[in-house]
């Protein structure tokens, strides 16, 4: 397969089940070398890149969150290490974390437990997102990080990854039709080929398309009831 995510765009990566979605994203941090191709940022081929320095430019948000039994300040400062606690706090207030840290005995000072299991789910990811927010690079590798979330945290976390998102060249998989209406360029991925390319309005144009089709059953499928 071949494409561009754009600087300073949302490129969104949809398709089902074992299309390659979650290896793309994999591959552009460079977690794994390609054996076939190449994978460049900036034009610059990442299996030439210090593995340091490619990871400097990307802020990961991804569906399992790896945190520490630490306190919720030292869990985002993984971020940026050097970050003061003014930076820390700042990050997690862009991140909604106030709502629930600040309600804890001992705040942003709370132990959360081996891999935050004093925490919901919706508040682990917004500490990953305060983390993201931290460290500030320029690219986002974002494996929708709401789709296991209730209604409620969901628009928390949503309202979270806006702020993150804004200004940043995004890549974006997801499992949501409409997570995706806003992108700028989606890639329908089946058995490991883009399938598909294009903006969200063209794709739906297509009758046929694998986009229009899971986009509409999707759509149905939200007005069922038990």
């Amino acid at each position: 397969m071949t494409f561009t995510a754009k600087q300073g765009e949302v490129t969104a990566l949809v398709g089902p089940s074992g299309g390659g979605k979650t290896t793309v994203s994999r591959l552009a941090a460079r977690f794994w070398d390609v054996t076939k191709g190449r994978i460049t940022v900036g034009g610059q081929d990442v299996s030439r890149i210090d593995p340091e320095t490619l990871l400097s430019v990307y802020s990961i948000v991804f569906q399992d969150v790896t945190l520490f039994n630490n306190s919720i300040l030292e869990n985002i400062r993984v971020g940026k290490k050097d970050a003061s606690d003014d930076e820390v706090l700042a990050a997690a207030r862009l991140a909604n974390c106030d709502e629930f840290a600040l309600k804890l005995p001992k705040g942003y000072a709370t132990l959360i437990g081996e891999n935050g299991s004093e925490l919901s789910g919706g508040e682990r990811q917004r500490i990953s997102i305060a983390r993201a927010m931290l460290k500030g690079a320029p690219i986002v590798l974002l494996d929708e990080a709401t789709a296991s979330l209730d209604v409620e945290n969901e628009t928390k976390v949503q309202g979270a990854l806006s702020r993150l998102l804004t200004g940043k060249t995004v890549l974006v998989i997801a499992h949501r039709m409409r997570t995706v209406e806003a992108a700028d360029k989606v890639i329908v991925l089946a058995d490991g080929k883009a399938a598909e390319q294009g903006s969200p309005a063209e794709l739906m144009e297509k009758n046929d398309g694998m986009f229009r089709r899971m986009t509409l059953v999707q759509a149905s499928s939200a007005e069922w009831s038990i």
